[in-house]
């Protein structure tokens, strides 16, 4: 039976719930919003301090200083919980595993002559570090916990796909809550969760129009209660951005387009969006606008669900 605007309302953009396929009593649940912590360099700290106090309650990094600087997420995270507003079991933090093709080859967070397995570890163990929620780096291996670890992208085959995620299942259900990969297509994650006995629990990809915005994986995933996380989802859509779904919404709801686009992608569900404002403003509004276009959804869900449905005719998407 098809889902009513009204049941939806009630439940959009409320976290998601992840399924690793392991029956644990621990359950991790995901904002709709992740901040993202990509090449941000030396103000990583603040920005990741003004997310989580405009709201934000997810972080995303990696061990990949080519890109991200996973040391200042944790500074920043540490700055932000030592105030007591927030505590560590309010937040989704995330990392990845990148191999050695995704590294800068004279800043690696690991010896790329190791095994496979030993770069795993080894980058598992700076990330517990780097991220650990207390100051203090006694007793790293029982107080520092991630709620995911995802595979940067597969690695060059397929055996060593499987050899990194076997790796990763150790470490789960206690240091890692739940696995990941990002950068997959929809083969190789069909094939991935066939194999292996911890099933990703999310898949974070490019949502934009030259992978189809991943009509049929992001379908894969929903059958499967996979959380697919978008990435680019703004810089990757301009075409999107002057859509028309985008702007009535945006004017209907009173928000900006960004936010618009936004709603209209986290309404596809079980997606979450990454997103890296580095303006603080922005990061208010946008915490702002899902509850704005939430409560207007309430009193106009008819026109919600025309908008959505011509989103998703734009997209490739039949409803």
């Amino acid at each position: 039976m098809p889902t009513s605007s009204n049941d939806m309302s009630s439940s959009l953009f409320n976290p998601l719930t992840l399924s690793s396929g392991l029956k644990t009593t621990t359950k991790c649940v995901i904002p709709p919003f992740l901040y993202g912590t990509a090449w941000k360099k030396e103000r990583t700290t603040g920005l990741v301090v003004q997310a989580l106090h405009s709201g934000f309650k997810g972080i995303d990094t990696a061990a990949q200083p080519r890109h991200y600087r996973e040391d200042l997420v944790g500074d920043g995270l540490r700055q932000a919980l030592g105030k007591g507003a927030i505590g560590r079991e309010d937040l989704y933090i995330q990392s990845k595993f990148t191999s050695i093709n995704g590294q800068d080859p004279d800043n690696l967070p690991y010896d790329p002559a190791s095994s496979i397995p030993e770069q795993i570890r080894t980058s598992i163990t700076s990330s517990l570090k780097n991220l650990r929620w207390q100051d203090n780096e006694k007793g790293i291996e029982q107080n520092s916990y991630l709620d995911c670890l995802v595979l940067h992208s597969p690695l060059p085959t397929i055996a060593q796909t499987l050899e990194a995620w076997t790796t990763l299942e150790s470490y789960v259900p206690h240091q890692i809550h739940n696995l990941g990969i990002s950068n997959v297509q929809l083969p190789l994650l069909i094939a991935l969760y066939d194999a292996v006995k911890i099933k990703p629990a999310v898949v974070q990809n490019r949502f934009y129009a030259a992978t189809h915005f991943d009509v049929p994986l992001r379908k894969f995933c929903r059958e499967k209660g996979i959380v697919y996380q978008s990435f680019w989802t703004l810089t990757g859509n301009p075409g999107l951005l002057k859509s028309e779904p985008v702007n009535i919404l945006a004017r209907e709801a009173a928000v900006e387009k960004q936010v618009a686009l936004y709603c209209l992608v986290l309404g596809l569900e079980n997606v979450v969006v990454l997103n890296g404002t580095t303006n603080e403003e922005r990061m208010k509004g946008d915490i702002q606008g899902l509850e704005k276009v939430r409560s207007w959804i309430e009193s106009d869900g008819k026109e919600w669900d025309l908008l959505l449905s011509e989103f998703k005719a734009l997209i490739g998407e039949r409803s």
